[in-house]
């Protein structure tokens, strides 16, 4: 369960991205991309350090994944962005 809820919480701040500008490397799917496997790689460790299973969730559970998809966000941003756009 703690992983669909990581997903989900991927999925649910991504759609913010439609606010900024598209730097993102590979466009909208690159930010989908970062926000999802930010959001299962942090979730996963924040659960491992805790020593919780996979199948208990909390609200401690869902709001782990922020920070992940914050971070996967950004890698895929400064990729993006050192790339050359033609606007």
């Amino acid at each position: 369960m703690a992983v669909l809820v990581w997903l989900t919480m991927g999925i649910a701040l991504w759609h913010f991205t439609v606010f900024l500008p598209d730097r993102f490397w590979q466009g909208i799917v690159g930010a989908f991309v970062g926000a999802v496997l930010g959001g299962l790689a942090v979730g996963a460790i924040v659960l491992i350090i805790d020593g919780q299973s996979v199948g208990n969730t909390t609200i401690g559970t869902a709001l782990s994944a922020i920070p992940g998809v914050l971070i996967g966000l950004g890698i895929v941003w400064l990729i993006g962005s050192r790339e050359p756009h033609y606007d």
